[in-house]
């Protein structure tokens, strides 16, 4: 699934740090990282 038109760079990034720190929307943050890389995007997390 591409998300390319439903998600700007910076929605994207900020859907997955927050499904990380959710461990029940694993599989969100799965799919959102695949889509960070494909992106080439680099989400940094302190």
């Amino acid at each position: 699934m591409h998300l390319n038109n439903i998600l700007s760079n910076e929605q994207l990034i900020i859907n997955y740090r927050e499904a990380l720190k959710h461990e029940k929307n694993s599989e969100i943050a799965k799919t959102l990282k695949q889509e960070i890389n494909r992106r080439g995007l680099k989400p940094v997390i302190n």
